[in-house]
């Protein structure tokens, strides 16, 4: 994320699928037309379907998209553009389309919106096993899961974005309601609420439910 548009943004193609991702935020699957996102990218609906055919295969196209801009906006995040001072602004600014995208595709329970969430958590778990410069080794027994819960706290920040900027007084998809809400996610994650001795007890209870299918103790005996 060099700040500078890559040669494809400049292209009809890319303006389509940009205009796409907007109207499908906004309207969702259904309520969004071809003719409607013909419009708002400033172009024919017939060049619409040149390029990309249907509707379902633009929504593809814009998931694929999506995909690779949460992937290569955290890699480069880990790598050291956070040490960038010019890298936040620019990553909200690109990640504002994206990010209302995401909180109407991850409220539909389709196919796109599991692939989506499905990446994201491969994703995470690829980043936690391998490491990353300023990033600690997870204390866990189960990866997987650990990857899944973090994605999922991740992105119901997003889902829930309208009722986090009412409280807080600030879109927090915008830069003015953002930094308010990722100060108080970098506080979550650095603060350790539970003593030792009480993280031991869920745990041992937890484990033990884990060791018998998962059934709660007040349903053991019933």
């Amino acid at each position: 994320m060099s700040g500078r548009e890559r040669p494809e943004d400049l292209t009809g193609r890319a303006r389509i699928r940009d205009a796409a991702l907007l109207q499908f935020a906004e309207l969702g699957l259904r309520g969004a037309t071809i003719r409607g996102i013909a419009k708002a990218a400033g172009v024919s609906p017939a060049l619409v379907q040149h390029h990309y055919g249907t509707k379902e295969a633009l929504r593809r196209a814009c998931d694929e998209h999506v995909i690779e801009v949460i992937r290569e906006v955290k890699q480069e995040a880990l790598s050291g553009g956070m040490a960038n001072p010019g890298f936040m602004a620019i990553a909200v600014r690109t990640a504002l389309p994206i990010q209302r995208y995401v909180a109407r595709a991850l409220t539909d329970d389709s196919e796109a919106a599991r692939a989506l969430f499905d990446d994201a958590v491969e994703f995470s778990e690829e980043v936690l096993s391998r490491g990353s410069p300023g990033m600690s080794e997870p204390q866990t027994d189960d990866l997987h899961a650990y990857a899944t819960v973090l994605t999922a706290m991740n992105f119901g920040l997003i889902v829930l974005h309208e009722h986090l900027s009412r409280t807080l007084g600030g879109d927090v998809l915008k830069g003015d309601g953002y930094p308010r809400m990722a100060l108080a996610m970098m506080d979550v994650y650095d603060d350790r609420l539970l003593t030792p001795e009480l993280s031991e007890q869920a745990r041992t209870a937890l484990k033990s439910m884990l060791a018998k299918g998962g059934t709660p103790p007040h349903e053991e005996n019933r």
